[in-house]
């Protein structure tokens, strides 16, 4: 009797464990709201932070005549955006930031998207602010960096992470946009992570 209550305290503390744990928090350099931006998607409409309230989004930063790693990065994008739509997951979306403004109009920015997943409505291409704004934006907000393109090089430097951020609009965590080295990208890890948050409602301090 007494080693079958000691058995079931012990099954008891590890559900609490395991319950207690579930809950995403931020990583120790996030934790941030992220700050107010303006910005034009995809099909030449007004777009701006709060069209995401209340849902669970992933970010991330692209351009569209990059030659190296957007490609991948958003054909990674796209698989997330399928499981998690096949999966039945609503309350999520997806935004891209442009860190070419210039030259990255809505008509760009619509063939680009055409390239990966045209078809569905959760995954937002944004652009025509300035360069000085999306550098900043990222840097205050996601602690990466981003150096547009000049003259002499038409391809801009930026961070390859996808970025977690919940329903209140608090960035949680980042994670690796492409393969790198032995690691594979965490397409699991990522939706899992987004119907976690969907599940448990946003981050509480």
């Amino acid at each position: 009797m007494k080693l079958r209550l000691i058995l079931s305290l012990f099954c008891i503390s590890i559900l609490l464990i395991a319950c207690s744990n579930s809950r995403l928090e931020p990583k120790p350099m996030f934790g941030n709201k992220v700050s107010t931006f303006e910005a034009t998607n995809q099909s030449g409409k007004s777009f701006t932070n709060k069209d995401m309230k209340g849902k669970v989004w992933i970010a991330n930063f692209i351009f569209t005549n990059c030659e190296t790693v957007c490609p991948p990065m958003s054909f990674n994008m796209s698989r997330v955006i399928d499981q998690l739509e096949k999966e039945g997951v609503k309350d999520f979306g997806v935004i891209s930031f442009s860190v070419d403004p210039k030259r990255d109009t809505p008509k760009a920015l619509q063939a680009f998207k055409n390239k990966y997943n045209n078809k569905t409505k959760n995954w937002e291409l944004v652009s025509q602010y300035d360069e000085k704004f999306i550098r900043q934006f990222a840097e205050d907000n996601f602690k990466t960096i981003v150096v547009p393109p000049t003259k002499e090089n038409d391809q801009a430097t930026h961070g390859t992470s996808f970025y977690l951020i919940d329903q209140n609009g608090v960035v949680i965590k980042d994670y690796a946009g492409k393969d790198t080295g032995d690691k594979k990208f965490p397409k699991e890890e990522i939706v899992e992570d987004v119907k976690t948050l969907i599940k448990e409602g946003p981050y509480k301090k």
